[in-house]
């Protein structure tokens, strides 16, 4: 076959600026051929170099006294006692999820099972962070709704037929999301501290192996087509949606895991983004060495695939493995057991060069480090062009205080709270999650749909907490202060379940790094991350960047999405957010201000757009010294069993978190509650709606609240009321501001989102 001409054109192509192509030459001493320069086109692509990102990325807190991988690895893993750890980590497959939406979110999901498995640990649990256009928008709605479905019914199929439990997350709707979801797949496993494998290619003389999944056409590209943004042509890249098989990848699971417990295997890769490539390239990065690979070897379900087509093709369900010298034929028979691809083809040499040989042809030889550590790396320009909210958290003068300028006494209390629960946001998501299996292996101690989910540790009465949270409209206010709460929500959303946060993975999600204002939002986000987890001691051990999610020139929101990793040390001591008994006591333990600027309320009670939020909001102020108090006297109340219910206060305020708590009761009767708050400045409107961190609402028996009011001496803390049988009521001052019946309430909350689907 004859090589193409590299043309200007071919370069563009395959995303690469006319200066990085020069960049190639330099290196090389030469023009590239057409193999080489796609191998360069995916390891400098966004997606696998960070270029943009690495820069800021160097700022986030990484190492703690749990922490045992920390980010360069496939997953993070973090120290839970007793010779245990936990892998996790959470990716982004949203450009996929927009072409395809049933196999580009299934692939997330087996993408992201195989980062954690690699690391030596069998996954327990899987989340997702959803994020799409509003259903009833005039001109995408259908296309939204089509593509929620197809991602929902994707991940439900992949992870349900594998066989790990879908335990919690979150689905948010929002404008900017319109033809272009988010799809953030988290993962964790458990592993024995002496298990741990690594992605590195040690040993000169060690053999290569290819093993899994034959090799075909599907998903050559994907990683560069996740480096650019959409437009009218996107549909056309159906191609480069890689197709699962979720049962085969269970069987590759097994496999892989017996591999590693003979002690044949020295090194271990998932062929993920870019395939054979970066898995070759990384192990070999890592461990300093070179490889050599014979590309005739490779197991092949199409003819007539050519070296570019094989070292591009994203194909599922692969791994790259270097075995011990002499041990190739043991690791060949364990996957033949399984039924698997096992073939040798290639060998750990010494060197920096990575030598691709196809029909006796070397195809390619390439400088390892010059396609990873020393890729381009972009210190990007940046612009502040914000109109609201700025750094001092407050808005521009001409902008009054929220309150006024929400004009809030505009609709009947009883009215918006109804309206709050009818809404996508705070509706149920039940219609979602019960798609999936979320009992599966039977190690789930809270299901989803609460603050944050919960698996036990089996043989051990441990338990790990887990949550997803991304306030993509905070964020977009003000960056440093919205990545601030987006990580002392999900910190306290684990606390709320009665366990510690130890660390967090992260998937930054957001709209062309060459935009000015996105880099300056994505820099500020990195800087309240990283001061917001150094408070709450949770360093960040994994995570992933996705840039140019936009579509025909509109970004999304800048998208954080924080998943926070928390311990619970006794499964006795675990705590749900459902009210448990009438006439046990609630609380408010923090304090309400007047914070309805950037909320739920603002959103769908008044039509308050994210735009004229973007431009004219207040974000609530945050102290995060607070915070951490708060947290470790939940932690304090739930290990003295004093407490029967926590539940984070956030989204859509207090009267909508003591409805949830109302509604998420596993008592035989419908309970409610008896609200009174105190007369104050606020507007009825605040007190009730308002979106004030730091906050979190309790329950407990009357006899422990000498005991409860002593721990919580050190917080704001005041009992605001008792749980009742069946009505919900709120006064205020003395006066009935809410009042109705709970099954109503629950109702409306239950059915809303699922009437919009069917």
């Amino acid at each position: 076959m004859n090589e193409p001409t590299i043309t200007p054109d071919i370069v563009a192509q395959h995303n690469l600026t006319a200066d990085e192509y020069e960049r190639i030459i330099s290196i090389l001493g030469r023009e590239p051929n057409l193999t080489e320069l796609g191998v360069f086109s995916v390891m400098w692509s966004e997606h696998c170099s960070y270029k943009s990102s690495r820069v800021h990325l160097k700022r986030l807190p990484t190492r703690g006294t749990r922490v045992i991988v920390p980010p360069g690895e496939n997953a993070g893993v973090v120290d839970i006692g007793d010779d245990w750890c936990v892998a996790f980590k959470v990716e982004s497959h949203n450009h996929p999820s927009f072409i395809e939406p049933f196999q580009g979110a299934a692939t997330g999901v087996g993408g992201i099972l195989r980062d954690v498995f690699t690391m030596g640990a069998r996954p327990v649990a899987a989340m997702n962070s959803l994020r799409f256009g509003p259903l009833d928008h005039a001109q995408h709605g259908g296309r939204n709704k089509s593509i929620l479905k197809g991602c929902v019914e994707g991940i439900g199929h992949y992870g349900n037929c594998f066989g790990v439990p879908t335990i919690g997350g979150e689905v948010v709707f929002d404008e900017s999301y319109s033809l272009n979801p988010l799809v953030n797949a988290f993962a964790l496993g458990i592993v024995r501290k002496d298990q741990i494998f690594f992605g590195k290619a040690e040993g000169i003389g060690n053999p290569v192996l290819y093993v899994g999944a034959k090799t075909g056409r599907d998903g050559i590209h994907g990683a560069t087509m996740a480096s650019a943004e959409f437009d009218d042509a996107a549909l056309e890249k159906r191609p480069t949606v890689q197709v699962g098989d979720p049962f085969l990848e269970k069987l590759l699971l097994e496999a892989c895991l017996e591999a590693m417990r003979s002690g044949a295997i020295e090194g271990i890769q998932d062929m993920g983004a870019a395939g054979l490539t970066s898995s070759s390239v990384e192990m070999a990065a890592r461990a300093g060495n070179g490889l050599e690979i014979d590309l005739t070897l490779v197991p092949q379900r199409e003819t007539g695939m050519t070296a570019y087509e094989m070292m591009l093709s994203e194909s599922q369900e692969r791994m790259l493995i270097v075995a011990r010298r002499g041990r190739e034929k043991e690791v060949v028979e364990i996957f033949s057991k399984w039924e698997l691809d096992a073939v040798v083809i290639g060998k750990v040499v010494e060197g920096d060069r990575l030598k691709i040989f196809h029909n006796g042809v070397l195809e390619a030889d390439l400088p390892v480090m010059a396609l990873t550590d020393e890729a381009p790396k972009y210190e990007r320009p940046m612009a502040d062009t914000r109109k609201g909210d700025k750094e001092t958290g407050r808005q521009g003068d001409a902008e009054q205080s929220a309150s006024q300028n929400l004009k809030p006494n505009t609709k009947n209390p009883a009215e918006s709270l109804e309206t709050l629960l009818a809404s996508p946001n705070i509706a149920s998501k039940h219609w979602v999650y019960e798609q999936y299996d979320s009992m599966v292996r039977t190690n789930t101690a809270v299901l989803p749909g609460a603050d944050a989910a919960v698996i036990r540790v089996k043989e051990t009465r441990r338990a790990i907490a887990m949550c997803l949270d991304g306030p993509g409209r905070y964020v977009a206010v003000n960056a440093k202060e919205g990545a601030k709460h987006a990580v002392a929500e999900a910190a306290r959303n684990v606390v709320c379940v009665g366990a510690e946060p130890i660390a967090v993975t992260n998937c930054l999600n957001f709209a062309s790094p060459e935009r000015p204002e996105v880099m300056r939002s994505f820099s500020e986000v990195i800087d309240g991350m990283a001061e917001a987890c150094t408070a709450f001691e949770t360093p960040v051990v994994s995570g992933n960047v996705s840039f140019y999610n936009e579509t025909d020139g509109k970004g999304i929101l800048p998208t954080p999405t924080i998943g926070m990793v928390g311990l619970i040390h006794d499964t006795r001591k675990i705590i749900t957010q459902g009210f448990k008994r009438p006439g046990d006591l609630i609380a408010l333990i923090g304090t309400t201000g007047d914070d309805l600027s950037v909320s739920e309320f603002a959103s769908a009670v008044l039509g308050v757009s994210t735009d004229e939020m973007i431009s004219g909001g207040r974000l609530p102020a945050i102290d995060l010294a607070l915070e951490k108090r708060i947290h470790d006297v939940i932690l304090h109340l739930a290990d003295a069993s004093l407490i029967s219910s926590a539940h984070d206060c956030s989204e859509g305020g207090l009267a909508v978190a003591i409805a949830e708590c109302c509604f998420s009761s596993l008592n035989r009767d419908t309970l409610g509650a008896a609200i009174e708050l105190p007369a104050s400045e606020l507007s009825n409107e605040a007190a009730l709606f308002a979106e004030t961190p730091s906050r979190i609402v309790i329950s407990f028996a009357p006899e422990f609240a000498a005991r409860v009011a002593g721990i919580t001496a050190d917080v704001p803390f005041v009992i605001i009321g008792a749980v009742e049988t069946g009505i919900f009521r709120i006064s205020i001052g003395g006066n009935a501001i809410v009042e109705a019946e709970t099954e109503k309430l629950e109702a409306i909350w239950r059915n809303s989102l699922e009437l919009q689907l069917t």
